[in-house]
């Protein structure tokens, strides 16, 4: 998707910025390989496909994993864009926070790094900001191990 897109977060309609070129790619590889290690109780959607996680709510997360059995949003992935990013690192990840969104991965190509969340006893918690030549890996994924420096190559 290369034009602006509509969110609605919280009542209040967002454009965004249409994502460039590295965005994409970025987005391409991580739906790539989040295809080949999806498991049965997980399902992938379209890049940005449209998710309502509640009433006035609709978001579109570049990656979005469902759970199968309960229907609701699992993992979201946000690749910021560093001309649009407040709401992805802020206003979004305070709603995913809201709804108790079990696993949330900021991906940020201005720095390299891929921020790590996972909803615990007191919210969303930052388990790990990875880097370089560290590897992307989840739990619920037990084939993925994907390396950072991988995902941001030129």
């Amino acid at each position: 998707m290369s034009w602006p897109y509509e969110e609605i977060l919280s009542g209040e309609v967002w454009i965004r910025f249409p994502p460039g070129k590295r965005h994409e790619t970025i987005c391409a590889r991580l739906h790539q390989e989040i295809q080949r290690c999806l498991t049965s109780a997980v399902r992938l959607l379209p890049a940005r496909e449209v998710v309502q996680v509640r009433t006035g709510t609709m978001i579109r997360p570049d990656l979005s994993l469902i759970d199968v059995e309960s229907g609701k949003l699992w993992l979201a992935v946000e690749v910021v864009n560093s001309e649009d990013h407040r709401p992805d690192t802020v206003i979004k990840k305070t709603l995913y926070e809201e709804i108790g969104l079990p696993r949330l991965w900021i991906v940020d190509p201005r720095y390299n790094n891929v921020e790590v969340y996972e909803t615990g006893e007191y919210g969303l918690t930052l388990k790990a900001i990875l880097g370089n030549n560290e590897f992307l890996t989840e739990e619920g994924l037990p084939l993925l191990q994907m390396r950072i420096a991988d995902l941001f190559c030129e």
